[in-house]
């Protein structure tokens, strides 16, 4: 598998913590919940739904992070509070016009050392078994997958993966 390497870090790249209200989350929540109904079908928007706003926010153990460029939503992504100790990766998106530039693999860096500075030692995430670029992002930025990789993705529902932190963790 080729890995794409994270962009360069930039003046005109910058990472903000947002709460979901602000203005500049549309664009994520918007083209995720059009890509998960492409995929899944309608009854998927209601994976946007699933969690309260308020677990996305650092009261909750949680935050969501915004890469901007020139100002503008790129990428972003968010975890909330899976345990005392874990860490849940959600809504990791790059803009439909940025892809491929490795801004994915920079939004999960900027994720993992977010909870790292939390105190957190473990990420957990899923990703659905019709995501094959997100399962690929995952194995290519260290996660351990939690299930039987040779197995036909579709017969196995949400796809688990792990990593643990550590003070030297880099993706």
């Amino acid at each position: 598998m080729t890995s794409v390497a994270p962009p360069p870090p930039s003046a005109e790249l910058t990472v903000v913590e947002v709460p979901v209200s602000d203005p500049r989350v549309k664009p994520l929540l918007r083209e995720l919940a059009d890509e998960y109904s492409r995929r899944y079908g309608k009854d998927a928007r209601a994976e946007m739904a699933r969690y309260p706003d308020e677990e996305f926010t650092a009261s909750y153990g949680g935050v969501l992070l915004l890469l901007l460029e020139h100002g503008e939503p790129v990428a972003g992504g968010a975890f909330r509070r899976y345990d005392a100790t874990t860490a849940e990766l959600k809504r990791i998106w790059t803009h439909s016009a940025h892809r491929r530039r490795g801004l994915a693999r920079r939004v999960i860096a900027e994720l993992e050392r977010e909870a790292r500075t939390r105190g957190y030692r473990r990420i957990y995430l899923t990703t659905g078994p019709r995501q094959p670029e997100a399962r690929g992002l995952y194995l290519a930025t260290g996660y351990t997958p939690l299930f039987d990789t040779e197995a036909d993705p579709e017969t196995l529902g949400l796809l688990p993966f792990e990593k643990h932190l550590t003070t030297s963790s880099r993706t």
